[in-house]
């Protein structure tokens, strides 16, 4: 018998999220330790921006706060939920970018300046290794990027990827299947850089 030592028992997902849905703001803590670096992964895979990535992960666990009275684990996991709530964010952001990328777009070029690519090193290469995938996964319709962010990218089972979509689990091995097919090419994590 060992004495002198505590055991701290770490809680599951469940009841973190058991005790998020009563208000607990240290269960949030918890679950944004325990899964913001997948988060953040999973946003920058859909924006191809680091940066969007960081303001997008903060703005996912901002709406898990907001949103905790319908927080829900599945298969004993929080993440499939927090999947979900990314993919509104990311969906989102992608249409500000749109929007922000077409008013530049109406302003006068300014004049050539300096080239700052080297200084950003291994950033800027993922971040360009990144939009050619987005650009070429842009030709499938968005319900399809989804699925392949989640169960491609972000290793999501076919049903934790429907709980987080809210689909049947057909749907999701339809529209992988649809999506694998038009895309021609595997597309794997390997591919980010």
């Amino acid at each position: 018998m060992r004495r002198g030592y505590d055991v701290v028992e770490t809680p599951s997902d469940v009841e973190l999220v058991d005790a998020l849905r009563s208000g607990s703001g240290s269960a949030l803590g918890e679950l944004f330790d325990r899964h913001a670096d997948r988060i953040y992964t999973y946003c920058f895979r859909r924006t191809a921006s680091w940066a969007t990535a960081e303001d997008a992960t903060s703005t996912v666990f901002l709406e898990a706060w907001r949103s905790r009275d319908r927080a829900e684990a599945y298969d004993h996991a929080a993440l499939p939920w927090l999947y979900g709530i990314a993919t509104n964010v990311c969906r989102n952001l992608t249409r500000s970018q749109r929007r922000h990328a077409a008013a530049l777009g109406r302003l006068p070029r300014p004049s050539d300046g300096a080239d700052h690519a080297d200084a950003v090193g291994e950033r800027v290469d993922t971040e360009r290794v990144m939009a050619r995938i987005v650009a070429e996964m842009a030709a499938l319709p968005e319900r399809d990027r989804e699925v392949i962010a989640l169960v491609v990218w972000s290793g999501l089972t076919y049903e934790q990827a429907a709980q987080a979509l809210g689909v049947p689990v057909g749907t999701v091995r339809s529209r992988l299947a649809r999506a694998r097919g038009r895309l021609g090419a595997p597309l794997t994590t390997e591919d980010e850089g």
